[in-house]
């Protein structure tokens, strides 16, 4: 039997990692979301309210289906609060909705980072489901530089993690400070701060876990082209 120790040394600890990061996000936001807003506004309340202080009156917002499937479509323009988030007066909710705002926020301001990870979506989609098999063949039939192109393109996928930090730390200052200025008490905005947090960590263990993925990769392919070489 074929022992891959790379599989235990660079994928195994960060599914740990990235499944810790998961429950945090779910036990955080199952907390603050019992805590409700003492100034009574819902969350699609204070996305429309921040949305048209930003003269941004032409952003739709909707409900979806989901449990933490919030997310902003540019091209349709659009802020998709989920059933755990909509309409609801929390400071959990109200703290992801004002987050995703920001991103809307982001691409109406021509916010850099987020227009490059915009821009990268289609060479990442590219690069990650074309490294695979680039790598399996190289692999196989001993073609290296082959199979290093394709571990070229998956570091498309680190860049594009890479790039998502900033976006996603950005949206969630912005929150924070309308949510401060206007929207939530004091303590209620470091409940809010410690959701956002949480979130956050989910893409920094999503960038970790793409690095380990490329190391591995590196090591395996190496590995191999030694060995051929003997």
């Amino acid at each position: 039997m074929y022992w891959d120790w790379t599989y235990f040394v660079f994928v195994v600890p960060f599914l740990i990692i990235s499944m810790l990061a998961q429950i945090n996000v779910k036990t955080t936001y199952a907390k603050y979301g019992k805590i409700l807003s003492r100034r009574g506004y819902t969350a699609d309340q204070v996305a429309r309210r921040i949305l048209d202080k930003n003269g941004l009156t032409y952003v739709r917002i909707v409900p979806i289906a989901g449990d933490l499937t919030d997310h902003f479509d540019p091209r349709s323009n659009t802020v998709s609060l989920s059933q755990t988030v909509y309409g609801k007066s929390s400071v959990a909710a109200i703290g992801v909705a004002a987050h995703e705002v920001g991103h809307a926020i982001q691409h109406a301001t021509g916010y850099f980072p987020i227009k490059l990870r915009s821009a990268i979506v289609p060479i990442t989609q590219f690069g990650s489901g074309l490294s695979t098999p680039l790598i399996l063949i190289g692999l196989l039939f001993g073609f290296y530089p082959l199979a290093y192109v394709g571990i070229l393109l998956f570091g498309t996928v680190v860049l594009f993690q890479l790039v998502t930090l900033p976006t996603e730390f950005n949206a969630s200052r912005r929150a924070l400070a309308v949510l401060k200025e206007e929207i939530l008490e004091v303590d209620e905005v470091k409940g809010a701060r410690k959701v956002l947090t949480a979130a956050a960590l989910t893409y920094v263990a999503a960038l970790f876990s793409a690095l380990a993925s490329l190391l591995r990769l590196l090591v395996i392919v190496s590995g191999n082209r030694r060995n051929d070489r003997r």
